[in-house]
């Protein structure tokens, strides 16, 4: 374990994939949505057999063997992705392609403060969906965490809903809905991971998770895909490593220091938002955004906190003989 190096990974993945949802938004309606979705799936594909492949020298060096030949990767990789439930990598796929148009169409139609700050709606809306679908029982503590966070979440909501913005047609009220069902379904897709995880591999679930999303993308071509100019092209190849490389520097996070250590530092992509979003497009959020964010923050805290005292309370019980609190 090596905290330090993994708190720096964690940093650098939140700032990349806030630069790639800059990018998403400057393209603005340049390229359609499933067309961006289509770039940012398979050149993400750029990054991950490029880590594969550095994963797969550093063991071979370890181990006192030269440089891996094509034939070693290959069977690397088929080894790295052989799955046992390819139907629940393509549920989880399909709700992870969902969740990233509609976070996209909402990027384009919002601030990119708030859209950030509404997806943060997702890890609180997981905690409510926990006990259907995995029949996790979720206590008062956590629960009332959850609903302040909701309110939060309103705060946030409200200059789009109830300040008459719709009336504009500017497309606020629409670019919130969007971002709140893309965050709805990034925690479908959470849960499906946590179920994935019991049996599948890291690497086996971002391979076949872009490689849906690609087949997602790809299937709106029909419906108004372009040509894009150099610049725009080079955009969404950027978008796709970006993302890739985010992903593998999240994942390697986790390897480096807990998880209650590393997920807090992922709200600071609101401050890399922030950041972006002043310094590229001019946007200055509302105080109630602020005051929004900051409830959404909080509550999040919470409830990391409370999973990480209820984990070590079930540890400690398993170690003692008893039974598992909830």
């Amino acid at each position: 374990m090596n905290p330090i190096l993994g708190v720096i990974l964690k940093l650098a993945s939140a700032l990349l994939f806030t630069v790639m949802s800059t990018l998403i938004k400057w393209l603005g309606e340049a390229v359609p949505t499933g067309e961006v979705v289509f770039a940012r799936s398979i050149f993400a594909l750029i990054p991950i057999f490029a880590y594969l492949s550095w994963r797969l020298a550093g063991e071979r060096r370890a181990a006192g063997q030269g440089a891996p030949s094509a034939a070693d990767i290959a069977r690397s990789f088929a080894a790295a992705v052989h799955t046992k439930r390819p139907f629940g990598h393509l549920w989880r796929g399909l709700l992870g392609g969902s969740a990233m148009a509609l976070s996209f169409s909402a990027i384009r139609l919002l601030p990119l403060t708030d859209a950030v700050t509404i997806s943060y709606a997702a890890p609180l809306i997981t905690v409510l969906l926990a006990p259907f679908v995995l029949q996790e029982r979720v206590g008062i503590y956590r629960l009332s965490a959850v609903f302040i966070g909701f309110a939060g979440v309103v705060m946030v909501l409200s200059p789009h809903l109830f300040s008459g913005e719709q009336q504009r047609g500017d497309g606020a009220l629409l670019g919130a809905m969007l971002a709140l069902g893309s965050a709805f379904c990034v925690s479908f897709a959470m849960l499906q991971v946590r179920k994935l995880t019991q049996t599948e591999s890291t690497m086996s679930i971002t391979f076949y998770f872009a490689m849906t999303c690609t087949m997602f993308g790809l299937s709106t071509a029909p419906f108004g895909w372009v040509m894009p100019p150099p610049v725009i092209a080079v955009t969404l190849v950027l978008v796709g490593i970006l993302g890739g490389t985010a992903q593998i520097l999240l994942t390697e996070s986790y390897r480096h220091a807990p998880a209650s250590l590393i997920a807090p530092f992922d709200y600071t992509s609101m401050l890399w938002a922030l950041l972006l979003g002043f310094v590229v497009f001019g946007d200055v959020p509302q105080a109630i955004v602020f005051a929004g964010a900051a409830i959404i923050v909080a509550s999040g805290l919470f409830v990391l906190y409370r999973e990480r005292k209820l984990g070590l309370e079930r540890a400690r019980q398993r170690k003692a003989g008893g039974v598992p609190l909830s």
